[in-house]
């Protein structure tokens, strides 16, 4: 009997709607048992979201603090499992707090230690740089990275910025104002992200987890888009500049935060524009010297 645990940490349900479609495989098989374990914060984040306590975030979210969590039930601590799939929403470029306070705590190293993970995240659509964060996390716990998918919005990027923004304060997963998409991952997309556990389940009945990752990416798995991992990059630098200032001045900290969220919404719509066209411009020859290898290491594990 093979042992499979999902992890998942989910404010709007998204995220374990994904979990528990891959999972549906594993479960409708009878030499599988699975196990779900869901994070919980002591102190539990609100959705949807005030603008205030969600830019507020920010700075512990980038620098990756953790915050206490709850501790796993006995039965997931003692089990040995042969698998273990951790999903994880991008905050920040960063993955989330309750995630990341889980893959730093102790909870983590026992249950993770000398286990094949698989990651899957669910974000907007900037995922790549969070997952070489998760890499070292879980490098830290002693876990062997064996597969990602990385699942995302895949409308406009301006577009999903405003249908993100509507889920996120209103708490309803709509149509922004009646004419723009749905947000976040599709309904199809969640629906049919059984065929990844589908994928998985002959590699861990076999132990063996040697290719896994490229028959993945064959199913559309990773969506590498040199543009979002571009400003992603760029994103990066500036997060870490401005969460550095934040927490170096906490009696000005919510004057700075109200300054970096203006911030960020004229990088998103003043700067991020001009970038794409000058990426674009540019795609020809900077392809040969980084999105090549840009793509399979984003493609690969």
């Amino acid at each position: 009997m093979k042992k499979v645990l999902f992890i998942y940490y989910s404010q709007s349900g998204q995220l374990e709607e994904i979990a528990r479609s891959i999972a549906r495989p594993f479960a409708e098989a009878k030499s599988v048992e699975v196990d779900f374990y869901e994070v919980k914060m002591v102190h539990s984040f609100p959705f949807p979201w005030t603008s205030d306590a969600f830019f507020n975030t920010f700075p512990e979210t980038f620098q990756q603090i953790p915050e206490e969590i709850h501790p796993p039930a006995p039965k997931i601590l003692e089990t040995n499992y042969d698998l273990v799939i951790v999903h994880y929403q991008v905050w920040y470029l960063t993955p989330s707090i309750p995630v990341n306070s889980f893959m730093k705590s102790s909870y983590a190293n026992q249950i993770l230690a000398g286990k094949p993970v698989v990651t899957v995240s669910g974000s907007r659509n900037m995922w790549a740089l969070a997952q070489d964060k998760m890499k070292v996390l879980l490098q830290q716990c002693g876990a062997t990275l064996v597969g990602n998918i990385a699942l995302t919005d895949r409308h406009h990027n301006l577009i999903s910025v405003v249908t993100i923004v509507d889920w996120m304060f209103s708490g309803k997963k709509r149509k922004a104002y009646g004419i723009f998409p749905k947000p976040g991952v599709s309904d199809k997309e969640i629906e049919e992200a059984d065929k990844f556990g589908q994928t998985i389940l002959p590699y861990l009945k076999n132990l063996n987890f040697e290719g896994l990752q490229q028959d993945l990416v064959k199913q559309g798995a990773v969506d590498y888009r040199f543009f979002l991992v571009s400003m992603d990059q760029k994103g990066n630098r500036m997060f870490r500049i401005w969460s550095s200032i934040i927490r170096r001045n906490p009696k000005r900290r919510k004057r700075l935060v109200t300054l970096f969220k203006y911030y960020v919404v004229f990088a998103i719509y003043g700067i991020s524009p001009i970038v794409y066209l000058i990426e674009l411009l540019l795609y020809p020859v900077v392809y040969f010297l980084k999105y090549r290898k840009e793509k399979a290491h984003y493609e690969g594990v």
